[in-house]
């Protein structure tokens, strides 16, 4: 071959296409503990699963941008709605509600999936709900992520703010209803959005029911079995938010022996600034998998 030719070979090879990258899996699902129905996404896949859980009549949705980072970093994320809250069934008798009730539900949840162990995280309730997870089954928790529980110095400011919502739906459920139908004329598609619109379409009754099962029964562990959870932690918590104050996450870190803080600048920042917080979360999972 003549050295013009081969040098019209080499401008006519075709140039190799970009690496595209695929965004990881997403995959709804839905399983029955105790006769009620209990609904979950998985973001992701693998054998290193954080699972993450909402606060209180939030849903699945508020975590989806956070799981779907950690699925970029090769996590399985599963994200599920606890009973009375987003696609997941909504009983009206109150019994049902309480926060070792929710726990029993998340550790179902690994059971469903045949997940052994996990890095278990929540906000606000559900952060709580990874606390009772820690003490009632600490074999299943491989290390926790609790951003923003409500312990013993937020039960006036929770009283306050949730008290007249469960009096409403107790006592005038039309306004609820009302509510929840101005909520469904909402266009979707915005993830803010859809969270905000998620959380406004109660039923009254079944909202009343998960309200007074929540605010009159356990809240949290008591600060006599915080103290003995030995299962590692990140403990994420900030300032200006009486309903989680900095008071709470701050001590909660102190007490627990293997727990470390994270001062969020924002109740919001893992929302809408997330970088700073999620690597440290990503890191913090990292960790609990290479110790196991």
């Amino acid at each position: 071959m003549s050295p013009a030719h081969a040098s019209a070979v080499e401008e006519l090879a075709p140039e190799p296409r970009p690496v595209r990258r695929t965004r990881p899996i997403e995959l709804s699902g839905s399983f029955t503990h105790e006769g009620q129905r209990l609904c979950y996404t998985e973001f992701g896949a693998g054998d290193r699963v954080v699972v993450l859980m909402h606060g209180i009549m939030l849903t699945r949705r508020m975590h989806a941008p956070l799981a779907r980072r950690l699925a970029g970093s090769g996590f399985r994320v599963v994200t599920l709605d606890l009973l009375g809250h987003g696609d997941s069934d909504r009983p009206t008798e109150s019994w049902r509600y309480s926060m070792p009730a929710f726990a029993q539900q998340a550790v179902a949840l690994l059971d469903h999936l045949e997940i052994e162990r996990a890095v278990i995280g929540g906000t606000s309730l559900g952060a709580n709900v990874a606390l009772e997870i820690a003490v009632s089954r600490p074999g299943r928790a491989l290390g926790l992520v609790v951003e923003m529980p409500v312990l013993d110095n937020a039960i006036i400011a929770g009283l306050l703010t949730f008290a007249p919502l469960l009096f409403a739906a107790r006592f005038l459920p039309v306004s609820v209803r009302g509510v929840a139908l101005a909520a469904n004329l909402v266009p979707h598609g915005s993830q803010w959005v859809d969270v905000v619109t998620d959380t406004l379409t109660q039923e009254p009754a079944s909202m009343a029911a998960l309200l007074h099962g929540v605010l009159f029964g356990r809240i949290a562990p008591p600060k006599g079995l915080r103290r003995q959870i030995a299962t590692p932690a990140l403990v994420i918590g900030h300032e200006g938010d009486p309903i989680h104050p900095f008071g709470d996450a701050d001590t909660l870190a102190v007490d627990m022996p293997h727990a470390r803080f994270v001062q969020a600048r924002s109740p919001v920042e893992l929302r809408f600034d997330p970088k700073r917080l999620t690597t440290a979360i990503s890191e913090f999972a990292e960790e609990r998998y290479a110790a196991s």
